[in-house]
């Protein structure tokens, strides 16, 4: 079954619906308005902008074994572009993750065991995207977040949803994420073989547009091809914020400081794909 557009959008009560559960099980996502008010859109950008400080002071370079993407802003001012388990480092975003409204998309990953992954994965993660000169995060390419368990050397997929809190109002001119319906249900060839992973940016005649509000919640298998399309407007009318945080069930695997790095993110530094806190700072020091 194709999906018409718009697609629906939902309104998220104390317990999933039949038809928010068969649209989930048929397309793979599910996209509510509303989610949190302007103002905890506002405490929470603030609070990421505070770690963001603490961050660039201290040059942290990865946070248990993730690599924090770094970046320029419009002025050309270092910024954090991509941040992983923001919820360590500031109180408002870990209590963020303790809102009980998050337990009522458990029963979407089909098992009895599901957590939010606070700890595990990458946790927390604010993707900051800007379209700009200096900007090193204003796209991303085709990929499957399922693949993971392959790349650490696991036998099988585990399942999981990726669920985002958006944090900005955008029209499709922002760019923003796309997703191919029904590609949950894909085997692991095509999951693996489907697209060259990351770069590809082409798109899909099967993809839809999300276009959220600031506020708005949204949720898909790890298992459904997505990317993010690059703003058509650049400067600040690009700026795009939103949280993603896992929710897993199984084996728990939290990350520590001492968990390695995983093998495609030291790849992304080999290529230089990651600029170094320290290397921005003294750029702009130097001007």
């Amino acid at each position: 079954m194709s999906l018409s557009h718009p697609y629906p959008r939902f309104e998220l009560g104390p317990e999933l619906t039949a038809e928010q559960q068969a649209f989930f099980d048929e397309h793979g996502f599910l996209h509510f308005k509303r989610f949190i008010d302007a103002a905890t859109v506002a405490e929470l950008v603030a609070a990421s902008q505070e770690v963001e400080r603490d961050w660039l002071a201290r040059g942290v370079e990865q946070v248990n074994g993730i690599p924090i993407k770094y970046g320029r802003d419009v002025d050309g001012r270092p910024i954090v572009q991509r941040f992983a388990f923001a919820n360590q480092y500031h109180p408002r975003l870990a209590a963020f993750l303790q809102d009980p409204r998050f337990a009522v998309l458990f029963p979407l990953i089909g098992l009895p065991d599901a957590r939010m992954g606070a700890d595990e994965k990458d946790g927390l993660v604010l993707n900051h995207y800007v379209h700009s000169a200096g900007s090193g995060h204003s796209r991303l390419g085709w990929h499957t977040d399922g693949l993971r368990d392959l790349f650490l050397g696991k036998r099988q997929l585990h399942p999981m949803l990726n669920v985002g809190v958006h944090l900005n109002n955008l029209g499709p001119e922002h760019g923003g994420l796309r997703l191919i319906p029904g590609t949950h249900k894909q085997g692991v060839l095509k999951m693996v073989f489907g697209k060259r992973y990351f770069l590809d940016h082409a798109p899909d005649h099967r993809e839809v547009a999300v276009i959220p509000e600031a506020g708005d919640l949204t949720v898909h298998d790890g298992r459904l091809w997505h990317r993010v399309q690059q703003s058509s407007v650049s400067g600040e009318a690009s700026r795009r914020r939103v949280f993603y945080v896992p929710v897993v069930a199984g084996a728990y695997e939290p990350k520590s400081a001492a968990s390695p790095t995983p093998f495609y993110h030291r790849l992304a530094n080999a290529l230089g794909w990651n600029p170094k806190p320290g290397k921005l700072l003294s750029a702009t020091q130097a001007r």
